[in-house]
């Protein structure tokens, strides 16, 4: 089992879904957990439930916002050895519908969300010589989806930002990694199912075996199964392992 016991882990979008299990994770490995975000009755929800020790209130796609929040908790629980960028969001319309706001929405949050809290952390890395940062992506940053191209575009983005950190960090003790989950049963995934519904009148399990028909094992990823991924490559026998975009979506990509 890896042991984090010592490093203090910053989970972005900490407060529910994928980084709520990821949080949950690194808490189980021993790791100090900080959990950002906006809701704050969310992120103290995690903490109530023993899935992290710490809140930070900040909205990543402000630069100042996450610098200043990061700034605090570092001097209540020492410097960010683990940075998970989790928090992120997806918008659907078709191409014809989608104007210059929308895909500035999806880089704000999904790209500026993961470039705003890797500056952050990243300066104290470099100086002790250890870090690992882990950008939660998706296959939508592998292969292309239709009528989410703003939200493609952002996480297509996030990998070649991960790939070019991690050629400037490799001989640093530094990785930087993605993972990159399908579609995965969480309240985005919900919300995604409840937008089939309403637009094609489909049921809840045709618009489900829509989703799930990407998936080889024609399943939902479970959040636990990404905090696994993400939980390995926070540890040190993952250390030769940067630049990758880990794909956990039961062999679709």
């Amino acid at each position: 089992m890896t042991n984090l016991k010592g490093r203090h882990a910053l989970v972005t979008g900490g407060g529910r879904g994928i980084g709520r299990a990821v949080a949950a994770s690194l808490v189980k490995a021993g790791a100090t957990v900080t959990v950002m975000g906006r809701n704050g009755a969310t992120l103290d929800r995690a903490v109530m439930e023993g899935d992290a020790h710490a809140v930070a209130i900040a909205d990543v796609t402000n630069h100042d916002a996450v610098q200043e929040a990061v700034r605090n908790l570092v001097l209540r629980h020492g410097p960010v050895d683990l940075l998970i960028a989790n928090a992120g969001s997806a918008a659907t319309a078709p191409f014809v519908k989608t104007g210059p706001d929308l895909f500035r929405q999806m880089i704000d949050v999904n790209l500026l969300g993961v470039t705003n809290a890797a500056h952050a952390v990243i300066g104290t890395m470099l100086e002790r010589g250890f870090g690992r940062i882990v950008a939660v992506a998706s296959t939508a940053g592998l292969k292309g989806y239709p009528y989410v191209s703003a939200y493609c575009a952002a996480k297509h983005a996030v990998v070649g930002f991960v790939r070019a950190l991690a050629l400037e960090t490799a001989r640093t003790g530094v990785t930087v990694n993605a993972v990159c989950p399908g579609f995965t049963d969480t309240d985005l995934v919900a919300e995604s199912l409840d937008t089939i519904m309403r637009k094609t009148g489909r049921s809840r399990e045709e618009a489900l075996a829509e989703l799930v028909k990407h998936n080889p094992q024609g399943r939902l990823i479970e959040p636990s199964e990404v905090a696994d991924s993400v939980l390995w490559l926070c540890g040190e026998g993952a250390r030769a392992v940067t630049g990758q975009a880990i794909a956990v979506a039961g062999g679709e990509i």
